[in-house]
């Protein structure tokens, strides 16, 4: 089954507002096996408002739309829905029952203008709305030589949409014989050190597109996440797809990988590998930046984020040793590692990519027994790329040679 989603308001086609109801409701929809390949965004506007229902529903079997139900003069998906069927705007008594009792029980008296969230095409089925005054719509286009498209228009509040679609929406599709028959299941695989194109050619035929499951390569701020998407029959099947895939993409890129799941970061690896090994870290920024701090405030194992703009800031004493100053910060804050980024490059005011800037990344673990008190790695890096992003990349790229450290001690133990 083709799915399409739309969002309907000014809000969205001007860039007041970002549209989160048509992820989410992406994500409900390949819950029950129907896969969304494409998702509209149109104004308050009613023609364009029917152009984009009409085409929506000539190319997918099930189209939902957010908004345009409210009360006020703009909210024109009724009247769009009624001219796309054909049909007139007929009025629901029991709808208008619904919505002056919700008036009702919050002490308020009902403004004639909600009389016309009780009006629906003719034909139309109701999907109830249990908290709020706006009904969502449930329509059955017919298509010349297809089977028809089921349509359904729900508000865009989205703590009523998603009560809807779960309590309504998504039975009906079942029961209809729409949804429930397949099962779409994701798995997302993140990786940092690598570039798109490099990945791609690491991955090799994993990434065709007829492939099942198929694997999809995504770039956001210098993290890679390898989406596998599985369609199959059912959960079992589709999980077995998933684990084969997963196994084979470990064996491809090991050296990459830091992490599973969409909300996976740099940072939360570092945490899961220090509570892990039942240790603590402190981290040191300098230069212009000192993101590294804020992304780990918070997570276990992290206690503590030192910003000097210059790494020998930190010297009590002039000439003062490296080693000396980490063992002291080290041993002020109680932790057992320190990660030092020298330092965050100032950035040009400039749109376009920048060349690499020389950098060093210091790692210093505490060894309490030894003369030393400590070891110290030093890592020299030279990062560029785009200005929006240089930054976190040297941060991740700070956080991966740590984790990548972790790992090491880990096995050496």
């Amino acid at each position: 089954m083709i799915g399409e989603v739309i969002a309907i308001g000014d809000e969205m086609t001007t860039g007041a507002r970002v549209d989160t109801n048509s992820a989410w409701l992406s994500q409900q929809l390949a819950a029950v096996g129907v896969r969304t390949f494409f998702q509209t965004t149109v104004a308050d506007d009613i023609e364009a408002g029917v152009q984009a229902f009409r085409i929506a529903a000539q190319r997918a079997d099930i189209v939902i739309a957010t908004g345009g139900l409210g009360p006020t003069r703009d909210d024109l998906t009724r009247e769009v829905l009624a001219m796309l069927m054909n049909q007139p705007l007929e009025f629901r008594p029991e709808v208008m029952e619904h919505i002056q009792t919700l008036f009702s029980r919050r002490g308020r008296e009902m403004p004639e203008r909600n009389r016309l969230q009780a009006m629906f095409p003719v034909g139309a089925d109701v999907v109830p709305n249990p908290q709020g005054t706006a009904p969502g719509l449930d329509l059955t286009f017919p298509r010349e030589g297809l089977p028809p498209s089921r349509i359904f228009a729900l508000p865009g509040v989205p703590a009523e949409m998603k009560q809807m679609v779960q309590a309504t929406v998504l039975p009906r599709l079942v029961a209809s014989g729409l949804a429930g028959q397949r099962v779409m299941r994701q798995q997302v695989v993140k990786c940092f050190g690598v570039g798109e194109s490099e990945m791609e050619s690491r991955l090799g035929n994993m990434i065709a597109r007829d492939r099942t499951p198929s694997v999809g390569i995504t770039v956001s701020r210098a993290t890679i996440s390898l989406r596998i998407t599985a369609d199959a029959t059912d959960d079992a099947l589709a999980l077995q797809q998933i684990m084969e895939t997963r196994q084979q993409i470990y064996q491809l890129v090991p050296e990459f990988i830091f992490g599973e799941g969409e909300g996976c970061e740099l940072q939360d690896a570092v945490s899961d590998a220090l509570v892990h090994r039942a240790e603590s870290l402190a981290v040191i920024e300098a230069g212009a930046a000192a993101p590294l701090a804020g992304w780990l405030a918070g997570k276990p194992g992290f206690r503590a984020g030192i910003y000097v703009p210059e790494l020998n800031d930190l010297e009590k004493r002039k000439d003062e040793p490296q080693e000396e100053i980490f063992a002291r910060i080290a041993s002020e804050n109680k932790v057992d590692w320190l990660l030092a980024v020298d330092a965050y490059p100032q950035l040009p005011e400039t749109d376009q990519p920048l060349p690499a800037f020389p950098l060093r990344v210091l790692i210093w673990k505490a060894i309490p027994s030894s003369e030393s008190k400590g070891e110290l790695q030093v890592s020299e890096l030279e990062l560029g790329g785009h200005p929006d992003i240089v930054q976190d990349r040297i941060a991740k790229a700070a956080l991966d040679i740590l984790r990548k450290q972790l790992k090491r001690k880990t096995k050496d133990n």
